[in-house]
Parts: C-alpha cells; structure tokens; sequence
C-alpha cells in the first residue's frame, strides 16, 4: 500500500448549492473524474457525488501534486459546466486525510459507501446511482502500481 500518496479528499460545492441532484451534472462529473484518471492523473478508487460535495479517494501520480489532482478535477468539470451554465461551482479549498494503513482505507472506503444512507437519500448504498460501487471496472485497485 502507498499510503504516503493515497488521499480521502472532500471538497464541497458553493455555498453548499446541491447542484449534483441534477442527474446531468452528477454524470458531467463522473465523466470528468474518469477522463483525469484515464490520463493517468491519479489512480481512482471510491468516490460518492453527494447533492452539495463530492467525497473520494485517490492517489495522485508521482510527477502530480494532490492539490493539482483536484484541480484537474474541479477545473475540468467547471469548465465542462462553464459551457453550459454560467455559475460558481465550488468552494475555494478541500480537506483532505492522508490514507494511514490498510484499516484507514477500509473505513474510508465504508464512509463513502454508506454516506447517502447516513444522508437518507437511499436505504441501501447500492440503491445510490452516483457511487463508485456501480463502476467497480473502471475503478483502480489500491495495490497497483504508479508511474
């Protein structure tokens, strides 16, 4: 495991403005966190799009800062928004929890799987269309290796 470069990162949207119960742009989104990771950005590998925020983890590159990952992400969306709809998308900064050990990412992992039940948006986390468990293909296993 390369804890040292694995995140649990949550950024939120403009003043909490749930623009993700959109459908479009819950899709516009996931479309962008794959196409940065198809560029080899980072290695993604849990997210849940919740109405106001996003939560996810990830690993950046090596040649990537974990501050520019999220840029590409909140960027490339925004501007892909931009096209659309003239609005503010996100808040300025993110938090962000380095992964600690295989335990830390379990119970990350668990979180965002089950933050749309603690939300009582769904009863069940597979009843949530905008959760990674539904793209389990596309999605990068923690052991891989990064270039």
């Amino acid at each position: 495991m390369n804890a040292n470069r694995t995140f649990f990162i949550t950024t939120v949207t403009w003043q909490r403005c749930p623009i993700f119960r959109d459908e479009l742009r819950a899709k516009l989104l996931i479309d962008v966190l794959f196409h940065y990771r198809e560029q080899g950005k980072y290695l993604l590998h849990e997210f849940v799009i919740m109405p106001d925020h996003l939560h996810m983890l990830l690993t950046p590159t090596l040649s990537i800062s974990l501050e520019r990952a999220v840029q590409f992400i909140k960027g490339g969306f925004s501007y892909r928004m931009g096209k659309i709809l003239k609005m503010a998308i996100w808040q300025q900064s993110f938090t962000n929890h380095r992964v600690r050990d295989s335990q830390d990412y379990a119970q990350h992992c668990l979180y965002i799987q089950h933050n749309p039940v603690r939300a009582g948006l769904v009863e069940k986390p597979e009843h949530y269309p905008h959760l990674s468990i539904h793209f389990r293909n596309y999605l990068d296993e923690l052991s891989k290796k990064l270039s």
